[in-house]
């Protein structure tokens, strides 16, 4: 029995790693919907309720920025929770000619609650990791997101 080389064993650490990882990410992205489900939101959609109530009433363009999507993409989130009575499209009162976004009444609510829930699912995904691997895990998707 030949035993594997050192680089043949690296590629197949990475092969497992990030078939890991994919699986793993998976996983929570299925969570994650199922969580909300209640709320009949895409991922999307919940995370433009998240930036709008972090950040307040924003211009469509700024809210792109932040989902990291196309400002066309941005529209159609928009439309569809404006559709919902869920944000609302305002006259910029700095130039007439701009919009901005804000989250309506219920928009807050439905925000707030999507979040307690995102926490809530996230405590049971993580929480079986003791508190430092889950500080170890942070370090290190932190440094993989920048």
């Amino acid at each position: 029995m030949t035993e594997p080389t050192p680089e043949h064993t690296d590629r197949a650490d990475d092969e497992s790693l990030a078939e890991t990882f994919w699986a793993v990410a998976s996983h929570l992205r299925r969570q994650t919907r199922e969580a909300l489900a209640p709320w009949d939101v895409t991922p999307s959609q919940s995370r433009a309720l998240g930036v709008l109530a972090r950040h307040g009433e924003v211009r469509p363009g700024t809210l792109a920025e932040h989902l990291r999507i196309a400002p066309r993409s941005a529209t159609e989130v928009v439309d569809d929770l404006q559709d919902r009575g869920l944000v609302e499209r305002r006259p910029d009162p700095a130039d007439r000619r701009a919009t901005l976004v804000a989250l309506t009444e219920e928009g807050h609510r439905v925000s707030a609650a999507i979040r307690t829930a995102r926490r809530t699912e996230a405590d049971r995904f993580f929480g079986h990791l003791d508190p430092t691997d889950r500080t170890e895990l942070a370090r290190i998707l932190r440094t993989l997101r920048t």
